[in-house]
């Protein structure tokens, strides 16, 4: 089969094998975590794959011990004072996860290791995604004082019952047997028969869903979640996220809390309680707007709120959040407003407010538009993240 390996000093690796096309995260010693530079080469290789006849097969895969660990916290948390990187990164990201879900040839994300927050939209969206035992999955992003986004607010609030909301407010980690019973992957591969399979997809050579479904099932094992996991607890999720505040849902975990074989809970609800008390709010109602949107109505609020966060219109708790995280690594982040009870409902109201028809995600549904998104024409590449 003709190869070509293009870039091959690039944070994302592209190939070309006749009729199949293969991307690489690069970052390996990084966790694959998403910049301005990664997501850019891969809105470059799906617009020209997409495009081209002869590639029919799209498989994407993460180097290392990582798909992706999402994005890149202190490029954000340095962002604040230039005047385009965390908002070009937020503005290209956006545009590439529409692309991803309405990609028009086939797709196959190979998921070893970490994918979380904006980069399991490279995995779950996927017409086939495949995990292993070492997958581990999690939308943890309200917990640092930002919103579950790239499309989450939209697939998690489509979960059954109320796991949407467990999952965005708790951050609750699913391995790859949890995400095939949850339906956010297709198949569960062992981890030995990964690399076989990859050549398998390759050898291939053919976009055909129905070859493309039954090679993976060659490899791929029935599973079933473990019985501790958080998905047979349902009952008790559903019970409790499905109260109307963040308040009400935390009051009704402690009571569960209290009942004999609940132990699992408890340190949940020590994580919900040290989370950002306004990512958690705007969260919540982020995943409860979800539910009744389309995905680019979804894709256009989550945009909003994304903008809204980073500039701080009414907190700086994401860049305390990144501070505490991964800057000075304490660990204590110190809220502002410090509880559920000082985030009025009226700071809420002022991030998910409307922006002016020119400041709103575009999203492309002309044909002819479908790539020209590009962030040097939009609106916000004037705008400081301080300004």
């Amino acid at each position: 089969m003709a190869q070509e390996v293009v870039n091959s000093d690039e944070v994302v690796l592209g190939e070309e094998i006749d009729h199949v096309r293969l991307i690489t995260l690069n970052r390996p010693r990084h966790l694959n975590v998403i910049s301005s530079k990664v997501v850019s080469l891969l809105a470059e290789y799906l617009e020209k794959w997409e495009k081209d006849d002869k590639a029919e097969l799209v498989i994407i895969k993460g180097s290392g011990r990582a798909f992706s660990a999402g994005g890149d916290l202190k490029m954000f948390y340095d962002g604040r004072n230039s005047k385009d990187s965390c908002l070009e990164v937020a503005y290209r990201m956006y545009w590439l996860g529409y692309h991803i879900h309405t990609y028009k040839k086939t797709q196959v994300a190979l998921v070893h290791g970490i994918s979380m927050g904006g980069g399991a939209s490279l995995m779950v969206p996927m017409k086939f995604s495949v995990v292993t035992e070492k997958t581990v999955f999690a939308t943890p992003e309200a917990s640092i004082g930002f919103h579950t986004d790239c499309g989450f607010s939209y697939i998690l609030s489509h979960l059954p019952g109320h796991l949407g909301e467990f999952f965005a407010l708790t951050g609750t980690r699913l391995n790859g047997k949890e995400l095939v019973a949850a339906g956010l992957a297709t198949h569960f591969v062992p981890l030995e028969k990964l690399s076989d399979l990859e050549k398998h997809l390759i050898s291939l050579n053919s976009g055909d869903e129905n070859a493309v479904k039954a090679a993976i099932e060659e490899f791929a094992v029935e599973v079933q979640p473990d019985e501790e996991s958080v998905l047979n607890k349902q009952s008790i999720i559903d019970e409790c996220f499905s109260k109307d505040t963040v308040a009400e849902i935390i009051k009704s975990f402690e009571v569960e809390a209290t009942k004999e074989g609940n132990g699992w809970i408890s340190p949940v609800l020590k994580g919900l309680k040290r989370s950002s008390p306004t990512g958690l709010r705007i969260t919540l109602r982020s995943i409860r707007e979800g539910r009744k949107q389309t995905l680019p109505e979804s894709l256009k609020k989550e945009f909003r709120l994304t903008i809204n966060i980073l500039r701080a219109i009414i907190s700086e708790d994401v860049y305390e959040g990144i501070r505490a995280l991964t800057i000075d690594k304490d660990n204590a982040p110190k809220w502002n407003p410090p509880s559920l009870d000082h985030v009025g409902d009226e700071k809420i109201d002022q991030v998910f407010q409307p922006f002016e028809e020119d400041l709103e995600l575009q999203i492309p549904e002309k044909e002819e538009h479908r790539w020209d998104g590009k962030y040097e024409n939009s609106p916000y590449a004037s705008f400081k993240v301080t300004d």
